[in-house]
Parts: C-alpha cells; sequence; structure tokens
C-alpha cells in the first residue's frame, strides 16, 4: 500500500477531485494548507493588488493499493497541471499496515467497502 500526499492549487481543486472520482478513488482527505515559496501570487484586497509569498493550497491524503498508484498519481498530475510555476508537489510513501476500526480488518481490504470491488 501506498500513501500519496499532493499540495495542489485551491483553483485545480475541483479537477483533481473529479479525476480522481473517475480513476475509482473515491475517497480521500484534504485541508487547506499555507506555504512559503519562491514563486509569489498576487492577490486583490479592496480594488488593491498585493503580491503575497505566502501560497494558499490544499493538501490531499490518499493511501491506495499498489496497483492504483500510478492511475492515482497521473490523474492528480493531469488535473492539477497548468504549466505554470507553484503547479505543486506529489510525495508517495509506504505504508506499513492499515486497519479499519470498525470491522478490525487489516490491510488492504481495510481500504475500501467490498461491495465496491477490487479497488
Amino acid at each position: 500500500m501506498k500513501k500519496i500526499e499532493a499540495i495542489v492549487r485551491k483553483s485545480k481543486f475541483e479537477d483533481v477531485k473529479k479525476a480522481l472520482y473517475e480513476a475509482g478513488i473515491g475517497w480521500f482527505s484534504y485541508w487547506d494548507i499555507t506555504g512559503l515559496g519562491k514563486s509569489t501570487e498576487e492577490q486583490v484586497v479592496r480594488g488593491q493588488i498585493f503580491e503575497s509569498h505566502y501560497i494558499q493550497r490544499h493538501m490531499l491524503s490518499i493511501v491506495v493499493r499498489d496497483k492504483n498508484l500510478e492511475k492515482t498519481v497521473n490523474a492528480i498530475m493531469k488535473a492539477a497541471r497548468t504549466g505554470e510555476m507553484g503547479d505543486g508537489k506529489i510525495f508517495v510513501s509506504d505504508v506499513e499496515a492499515t486497519y479499519r476500526i470498525r470491522t478490525g480488518e487489516t490491510g488492504p481490504e481495510a481500504l475500501y467497502l467490498k461491495e465496491n470491488g477490487e479497488n
């Protein structure tokens, strides 16, 4: 199993979410994050433009079976890419164990409901 953490532009989040659903990934966590980077973003406040080094993004956290890693990463990359600096990053790490609290299932079977098929 793999854990995918992706940092994407807020403006591309809906595209990424749709691409993940189309790739068969129906569950993930996300939250707002603020980072510092070399690139800047323009923000309009009360009609004035300010450049900000604080970059607003969403962080997605997804745990997938090994067989779903490539299609998940490709879906994020395709949907999040604008070709401009600041499109984001994707990090992949190994997951040693997974437990479903409600049923006590462990391993890859704990990731998805059985009636949803082979995800």
